[in-house]
């Protein structure tokens, strides 16, 4: 739960950021994440933290477009 009140916060740092598109912002966020997963000694919850960070910029504002919209996000 950490993890995720600290990605949160990284990508609301990274949405403030003066002049950052969407995706701009979205990878930093995703890279910030990564580099937060790679501190984790076990391999297998390290994998399971970067998991979410391989997800693409364009899946990502499907997603977000379908739950501004009230769909079911795939």
């Amino acid at each position: 739960m950490t993890l995720r009140l600290a990605t949160v916060a990284g990508l609301l740092a990274a949405l403030t950021h003066a002049g950052c598109s969407s995706q701009t912002a979205y990878a930093s966020g995703q890279a910030w994440q990564q580099g937060q997963c790679n501190k984790i000694i076990d391999m297998q919850e390290r994998e399971r933290c970067m998991a979410p960070t391989r997800q693409s910029f364009d899946r990502y504002q499907k997603q977000a477009d379908e739950l501004k919209s009230g769909a079911q996000p795939e």
